[in-house]
């Protein structure tokens, strides 16, 4: 009777702790908000409103603005069905009807090359003179452009990485590894065309879905959000609390 007493006790003591933990969160993050000097109007309390992967802004603008964010989101429905439609056959020319990419390119030059030959000997029968081919050539600067912030984009990749190995935020750790897991999984489960295909077939369909129902979306968002913090306080009170990080090191050293 007295074990069960105890046991019974312990659970209250790590759902108290849980409480006070969300609840602490909470009361931090509100004493924040009222600590901004701002007049209250439509347009704070819209902002106050959760939305998904803490977005403050509309979806357009989450996806760059302009002529790609159109695309993604079918603001131009002929050249969004193009691009699909597109990237479908492409993928279905090598996935579906086994086509090979060198091959696909040596049979596209061998057309151009053709074209181009039938174009400028074709004036000789039709008494005109032969046309005059462009000359093409690749520009220096956008060139250099590109691989300047290609190499910006790797070198900032490589921070992050070498921040999130260091285990200071343990809670980020997690995450990467996670999600690595379960891309290795997906990995193994399809090629890297399917899995390019598929991750572009998503990115031209969600974003235009959740931009249509964000409220709901939004809304279920917040239950899990709040359904996931509760298990991760959990898993912090009975696993991530017994495990040193690096602040806890430093504390200790300082």
């Amino acid at each position: 009777m007295a074990e069960h007493h105890g046991e019974h006790h312990k659970g209250e003591s790590l759902m108290e702790k849980i409480a006070e933990k969300i609840h602490h969160r909470d009361s931090s993050s509100s004493s924040d908000s009222d600590t901004d000097d701002y007049k209250p109007s439509d347009s704070s309390l819209k902002s106050n409103v959760y939305r998904l992967f803490g977005r403050q802004q509309p979806v357009h603008k989450v996806l760059g603005g302009g002529k790609p964010a159109d695309v993604l989101l079918w603001r131009d429905k002929k050249i969004s069905a193009v691009v699909l439609g597109s990237v479908t056959a492409v993928w279905m020319l090598f996935e579906v009807f086994g086509y090979h990419l060198l091959t696909l390119i040596c049979h596209l030059l061998i057309l151009a090359l053709s074209v181009l030959f039938l174009w400028s000997h074709a004036s000789t029968f039709m008494n005109k003179s032969p046309p005059q081919f462009p000359e093409v050539l690749v520009p220096e600067g956008p060139v250099l452009e590109i691989a300047s912030a290609l190499s910006y984009e790797i070198n900032r990749g490589l921070a992050s990485i070498r921040e999130i190995a260091s285990g200071r935020d343990l809670k980020k750790f997690l995450a990467v590894i996670a999600g690595l897991w379960f891309f290795s999984i997906l990995g193994s489960s399809c090629n890297f065309l399917t899995l390019f295909y598929l991750s572009f077939v998503l990115l031209h369909t969600l974003p235009v879905l959740y931009e249509k129902y964000e409220d709901h979306v939004d809304a279920f968002g917040e239950k899990a959000m709040i359904e996931i913090k509760k298990q991760y306080v959990v898993f912090e009170e009975k696993v991530l609390s017994k495990i040193p990080i690096g602040q806890q090191k430093d504390k200790k050293h300082a």
